[in-house]
């Protein structure tokens, strides 16, 4: 008796037209950044964005993504970004995946007309790519 293919659910959704797929993965690369090019962009002193911690002050004061500012996603307002630079990238990273703080602050910004982009894997991603944190208040 011949064996049947068993049912793959990866396959059972068909993918997007390679078109529709090339939008779509732009569009996240628009909105995302990872930690690798984050590591390589301020190791070569070519940053260009303000990077931004939205966790509480005490998890940014244990470990910190060297360079990074502490302004908790809660606090992002008008006012607090006052002193920080209208037209430059706004690049943002809380605890990891679990941890939705990053899209909160990527959200406020974005309302307050900043460009914005999101550090995938946060805290988490950092680590398990190998890099260290810094610890203290800056």
């Amino acid at each position: 008796m011949p064996t049947l293919p068993s049912r793959s659910p990866v396959t059972e959704v068909p993918a997007l037209d390679p078109t529709e797929a090339r939008q779509h993965f732009a569009r996240l690369l628009e909105l995302e950044t990872d930690c690798w090019d984050l590591h390589a962009s301020l190791e070569n002193g070519a940053a260009g964005f303000v990077l931004l911690d939205v966790r509480s002050p005490e998890h940014f004061r244990r470990g910190h993504v060297q360079g990074a500012l502490n302004l908790p996603h809660a606090r992002i307002s008008q006012r607090t970004l006052e002193e920080l630079p209208a037209d430059k990238l706004f690049v943002v990273y809380c605890d990891g995946p679990h941890c939705n703080g990053a899209d909160k602050a990527a959200l406020k910004l974005a309302s307050l007309g900043r460009p914005v982009k999101k550090m995938i894997g946060g805290i988490t991603g950092w680590l398990d790519e190998g890099f260290t944190l810094v610890e203290g208040a800056r």
